[in-house]
């Protein structure tokens, strides 16, 4: 079993309400996003009112909005979000819906993604992952210009263009990410292994996959016997 990462101190993790009527797939959903590490489930809502009421009370960054809801629609939980007070949380949809009108409405309400079930724990870790990316961004500066507003957009709305290689799994590439990411310096390949607990050939794969993806600086150092050793660092 490869180790998890996650850091104790979840003060700064991104916090996620799932709601999902059916307790069997709220739960399921809850393990997916628990899985990625910087994110933390605050709450269960298995209906529209409930998902407002906790909005209001506990003010989620992050909801997970199922469509289908026995009370009123996800849609219209999207559409009262509007109406509410700042701070709004984000909204991913997720739903069996795959009907055009459903895809355009959530998205003119805001949704930032619409993953249509079912779907595994690889495609809403590279959406949380693009979220997460998107947040740190806008975190991170006071004013933008029309190039950071064209880059935060592609940020959030965009996928990795390049597929995940076979055999690669989407928990061991944040495993490495979120290494990369705990640290200013650079490291090398081997400093990336011990610190994420992976073997050495592993973290290799998956530092040339994230370096193709352009998500990490690569640097050579000289040693003494003038034999360049590969840095990464997290962009």
């Amino acid at each position: 079993m490869v180790p998890t990462t996650k850091v104790k101190d979840n003060s700064s993790d991104i916090n996620v309400l799932v709601v999902e009527d059916d307790y069997r797939v709220n739960q399921i959903h809850s393990t997916f996003v628990e899985r990625v590490v910087g994110f933390r489930v605050q709450g269960h809502a298995f209906s529209g009112a409930q998902a407002l009421n906790l909005i209001a009370q506990n003010h989620p960054d992050l909801v997970l909005l199922d469509l289908y809801l026995p009370d009123i629609t996800g849609l219209e939980v999207l559409s009262r979000l509007n109406q509410m007070e700042p701070p709004r949380p984000d909204v991913i949809v997720v739903s069996a819906a795959k009907d055009t009108a459903s895809v355009r409405t959530a998205m003119q309400a805001g949704a930032i993604h619409f993953i249509t079930k079912p779907f595994d724990s690889a495609s809403l870790t590279e959406r949380l992952h693009s979220y997460r990316i998107f947040r740190q961004e806008v975190d991170s500066v006071e004013e933008v210009d029309q190039a950071m507003i064209d880059k935060l957009w592609l940020s959030i709305r965009s996928t990795p263009e390049d597929p995940r290689p076979k055999g690669h799994s989407a928990h061991t590439t944040e495993i490495v990410v979120e290494t990369l990411r705990q640290t200013k310096e650079d490291l090398t390949a081997e400093e990336v292994s011990k610190r994420s607990g992976l073997s050495r050939t592993s973290t290799q794969r998956y530092l040339s996959y994230l370096a193709r993806l352009g998500k990490v600086d690569i640097t050579l150092k000289y040693g003494a016997t003038g034999r360049p050793e590969h840095l990464y660092r997290w962009k």
